[in-house]
């Protein structure tokens, strides 16, 4: 089994590019694929997320044309979801909870509809909160990708052995659901942003 290496050192890139949050000298947005696909996903972000330079949902967005976003966190009141659940769509909630069911090629063949994967994006304590606290949502089915994450190198620390990066797991979902060239489009572009994200740290 690969040794998981662990971040010790983080330091906020000074002057970020305001898309891909790396040192401008070490820019990546060219590299930012454009995929037009029929899943729609639709990522709920944390307002503290935002403001992290490790954040990879925010390029997700940018590479996926059918794709838009949701912050929740801002304020008092609870964020309501409800008109993201549309009859075009077979809406799932990508969330490995207790009741979640394993996204596979079977699953995805039950259903001709086009899906939307609804992604939390934040650490696992505000990822969890969509799950529970958003009551509109509570008949959507959970998914999950249970594969154990192998990859010696990390954005951040991860705390379960599935951990993943948002734009490395949303990748894999749509590798499953879209096909192995769109994932490895975006694990690509995903590692573009790791090991720039680590050079700058001075990790590589």
């Amino acid at each position: 089994m690969n040794q998981i290496k662990t971040i010790a050192r983080k330091r906020k890139p000074q002057d970020p590019c305001q898309v891909c949050f790396l040192h401008k000298d070490r820019c990546i947005c060219e590299h930012i694929p454009s995929l037009t696909l029929k899943t729609k996903i639709s990522l709920v972000f944390h307002a503290k997320e935002l403001k992290r330079t490790t954040n990879t949902g925010r390029l997700a967005l940018k590479a996926l044309t059918n794709s838009e976003m949701r912050v929740r966190g801002e304020g008092r009141e609870t964020l309501d979801l409800s008109d993201l659940l549309s009859p075009k769509y077979r809406t799932l909630l990508f969330y490995p909870s207790d009741n979640a069911v394993e996204l596979d090629r079977q699953f995805v063949a039950e259903d001709p509809l086009p899906i939307q994967l609804i992604v939390p994006d934040g650490n696992w304590r505000q990822a969890s909160k969509v799950h529970y606290r958003h009551h509109e949502l509570s008949d959507i089915p959970r998914v999950k990708i249970s594969t154990p994450n192998t990859t010696r190198l990390h954005m951040r620390t991860e705390t379960t052995e599935a951990g993943m990066a948002t734009l490395e797991a949303i990748a894999h979902a749509l590798g499953i659901i879209e096909g192995l060239e769109v994932k490895d489009e975006l694990l690509r572009f995903y590692q573009r942003k790791l090991e720039e994200t680590l050079k700058g740290r001075g990790q590589l």
